[in-house]
C-alpha cells in the first residue's frame, strides 16, 4: 500500500463524513442563528429555548434525510471493500 493510496483513502472518508453530517450541522447552525437573533430582539436569555428548536429539527432532518446518508455511506463502504484487493498488492 503506497502512500497515496493512504492519502486517497483518507480523503475520501473525510470528503464522505463531511458530505453526510453537512445537512444535520447545516439546520441546526440555522436554527441556532433565528434562535439567537430572537433572543437577541426580545431579550429572553433561556437555555432551554435553544435547545428544544434544535432537537426537534434535528429529528425531522434525520427522518428526511436518512435515506441518503445510508445510501452514501453503504456505498462508501462498498467502495472500499470491493479494493480491497488493489490495497493489498
Amino acid at each position: 500500500m503506497t502512500p497515496e493510496m493512504v492519502t486517497e483513502l483518507a480523503r475520501q472518508a473525510l470528503e464522505t463524513t463531511l458530505l453526510v453530517s453537512s445537512p444535520i450541522l447545516g439546520l441546526s447552525l440555522f436554527v441556532g442563528l433565528v434562535i439567537s437573533a430572537l433572543q437577541a430582539m426580545t431579550q429572553m436569555n433561556e437555555g432551554t429555548l435553544t435547545f428544544v428548536p434544535k432537537v426537534v429539527v434535528l429529528f425531522v432532518a434525520l427522518l428526511f434525510f436518512l435515506p441518503w446518508m445510508l445510501n452514501t455511506m453503504t456505498t462508501y463502504m462498498a467502495n472500499l471493500l470491493i479494493s480491497i484487493p488493489n490495497y493489498v498488492q
